[in-house]
């Protein structure tokens, strides 16, 4: 595996391959990380892996300093599944230059996270602007976990006409259901029964969770998931997937989508 942190260096060295597939990350691996990876090698086999923590989609300070980081692990993690590249760029390398495609937010940054974390979709999309603009892959391979920001990467994509196709691939969950994320690294037992038990409340309960929100009986979910243990919630939706748009009717296909705390451990889910 080649490691770069100079992106002259990365762009000559793999310039005339045209068929990358391209996972971007923010290190702490785990095995959605590498579900994605098995996914770009059904396609491809030419794999460039990016690690960099972006300051810029973070809501302060302390939450960027505070994300899990395993340098050394994740390196040999990705040696051990032959993944080809490496990209890990300093702030520098990644922010002192002006990429060919202007940013494009599309209406669905407002909603859910959005919401709630203002900036933070403007950083993500920053960041995965500057990255296609280096490395210029082929396909890109993004979680349904984070539904919502991969919709809007692709919007940007799409708008921009960036030659990148964008794979959607599945939500990748431990035995107990609960979505895999770096942030899960954080809790302890205890905490992770609690997220669990909101995993299998909102499962068992899709259908009466969307009757009560549009009852505008939202806070009888919500309290149910503090019962749990959450410490806090920033929402909990119905959105149709197709429309990317928060449900008005019973009759729609749906997922739910929730944010919440444990303690300051913020996790995302949608199912």
């Amino acid at each position: 595996m080649k490691i770069f942190k100079d992106k002259k260096i990365l762009i000559n060295e793999t310039f005339d391959i045209k068929n990358i597939g391209f996972i971007p990350t923010m290190g702490a691996l785990h095995n959605g990380h590498i579900s994605l990876i098995n996914e770009a090698k059904k396609k491809t086999n030419k794999i460039l892996v990016s690690i960099y923590v972006n300051p810029t989609q973070f809501k302060s300070k302390i939450d960027f300093k505070k994300y899990p980081r395993s340098l050394k692990k994740d390196i040999k993690i990705l040696k051990k599944i032959k993944v080809n590249y490496l990209y890990i760029p300093s702030t520098e390398d990644i922010y002192t230059f002006k990429p060919k495609s202007k940013i494009y937010l599309d209406g669905f940054s407002k909603t859910l996270c959005g919401k709630f974390r203002p900036s933070h979709f403007k950083g993500v999309i920053n960041i995965i602007n500057r990255l296609l603009d280096i490395i210029k892959p082929k396909f890109i391979y993004l979680g349904m976990k984070d539904f919502q920001q991969l919709t809007l990467i692709r919007s940007h994509i799409v708008k921009n006409r960036i030659k990148t196709k964008l794979i959607p691939c599945q939500t990748i969950r431990d035995k107990n259901g609960i979505a895999l994320s770096s942030r899960n690294a954080k809790l302890n037992k205890k905490q992770l029964r609690v997220a669990q038990k909101i995993y299998k409340f909102i499962k068992n309960n899709k259908k009466t969770i969307l009757k009560k929100i549009l009852q505008k009986k939202r806070f009888e979910i919500s309290k149910n998931i503090i019962k749990f243990g959450a410490d806090k919630i920033d929402y909990i939706e119905c959105v149709n997937l197709e429309r990317k748009q928060i449900c008005t009717n019973i009759k729609d296909k749906f997922n739910v989508f929730i944010a919440y705390y444990i303690k300051n451990i913020r996790l995302i889910d949608n199912l």
